[in-house]
């Protein structure tokens, strides 16, 4: 391996997923620095196909910061989702309980796309396919991140480092454990998801409660459906033939008046389900974000969304520092940002726990399940409390008081800022 090369940037960038990639975008926006640095190649990360319904506050951020051509003329906007059980269809009209919001269907893959080609667009720099990043020196004025990029060594020193790496990552590891709690729950049940090539079976999402378990319809393009249904974790997706799993779906939504669109299955998993938060999302210089922060079932269609909130939250803070040397923002991030997870997270919870089969459950909870069902399809405002949180709370939202923990009052510490702004 060759000699190190020194590198520096305002801010140290981890992972190149929604919340790293939407960082950086919005820090060159105000003129910060920042560099990412990623262990996938950027083909890889092009290719994981992944769920991705916006709410309306990411949609406006990415076209009032020119990420939104394609995904204003490719994206499907829905106006509502239904619920269907006991075969009958219960429609909630998001616009109507929200003031006209919506809620686009784009996936997560076209996000990162966009966001890529933006970044190295306007000259932004990205190591993908880094090997061994790991974060150092974050007692101090000057963390940094080292890492290895095609046969070279490389350290990046910072003012700042966000930890965009998901949950497996090195950002959240590297704060003691003695810094910060895990809050996390495991599912008793996973989600198997296909992707066939048919037309849509439906204009909008439907969410279906079937005695057999759960089920969603959802659609990728004119020609492609994604569609996923309740299963046991362990299962096997080598298991399952296309008519079998064509069978366990109409069974738990098709009937006298829907009928599923069938087509060829070129794509098959099991999503395992498990929420988990990491508080506080900062310790010192190191700011957490997206995933390597929170994890969400998949339920309630939170989890990018939270990315690109965290993103804004952090660039918000980090462009108040640069631009007038104000702190209250950075020291208040975590606490911010965990009012709106934790909205996130019993939100997921609940339509979780509302829409699918609990292997323990008693009779008497699975009528309690109805009932609540029942509520939500004919209560204006049990219906406008889903759909307010559906389409999303507003990203400038405030919490009224600390979360949990709190956050330490200039935890980063004071200490010279010279690498600032480009």
């Amino acid at each position: 391996m060759n000699g190190e090369r020194a590198l520096r940037a305002a801010v140290g960038i981890v992972g190149a997923g929604p919340a790293g990639l939407m960082l950086s975008h919005l820090l060159a926006r105000a003129g910060i620095s920042s560099i990412i640095v990623e262990n996938r190649t950027r083909a890889e990360i092009e290719a994981t196909i992944r769920a991705g319904v916006l709410e309306q506050g990411t949609v406006d951020l990415m076209a009032e910061t020119g990420l939104g051509a394609r995904l204003l003329s490719e994206g499907f906007v829905h106006h509502g989702i239904s619920f269907r059980f006991e075969n009958r269809f219960h429609r909630i009209d998001f616009s109507a309980l929200t003031g006209g919001k919506a809620i686009t269907v784009y996936p997560q893959h076209e996000v990162l796309k966009d966001l890529i080609k933006s970044r190295l667009d306007a000259g932004g720099t990205i190591f993908f396919s880094a090997d061994r990043a790991s974060l150092h020196d974050l007692d101090s004025d000057t963390p940094s991140l080292r890492f290895v990029s095609d046969n070279h060594a490389h350290r990046l020193v910072c003012d700042f480092i966000a930890g965009c790496d998901g949950g497996t990552g090195p950002a959240r590891h590297a704060i003691p454990d003695t810094a910060h709690r895990i809050f996390e729950r495991h599912y008793p049940f996973g989600w198997f998801g296909i992707l066939a090539a048919a037309p849509p079976s439906s204009p909008e999402l439907i969410y279906a409660r079937h005695e057999r378990g759960f089920a969603l319809i959802s659609t990728r393009s004119p020609t492609v459906q994604r569609l996923y249904f309740q299963c046991d974790p362990d299962t096997s997706p080598d298991d399952w033939s296309d008519d079998r799993i064509w069978a366990e779906l109409h069974t738990r939504v098709s009937g006298p008046d829907f009928r599923l669109h069938e087509g060829k299955i070129f794509q098959k998993g099991v999503i395992h389900m498990h929420s988990r938060v990491a508080e506080p999302m900062q310790y010192r210089r190191l700011f957490l974000a997206g995933d390597a922060a929170h994890i969400v079932p998949p339920t309630g269609a939170k989890g990018l969304n939270l990315a690109i909130a965290d993103a804004f939250l952090l660039s918000r803070a980090l462009a108040a520092f640069y631009g007038t040397g104000r702190h209250d923002l950075l020291d208040t991030y975590s606490t911010t940002a965990l009012h709106r997870v934790w909205r996130a997270q019993h939100f997921s919870w609940w339509m979780t726990a509302m829409l699918h089969r609990f292997n323990d459950a008693s009779s008497f909870d699975r009528r309690r399940q109805l009932a609540e069902l029942e509520m939500v399809a004919t209560s204006h405002a049990a219906q406008t409390l889903l759909a307010e949180n559906y389409v999303g709370l507003p990203l400038e939202e405030r919490p009224r008081g600390l979360c949990p923990l709190g956050t330490p009052a200039r935890a980063w510490g004071p200490g010279p800022h010279s690498f600032g702004r480009r």
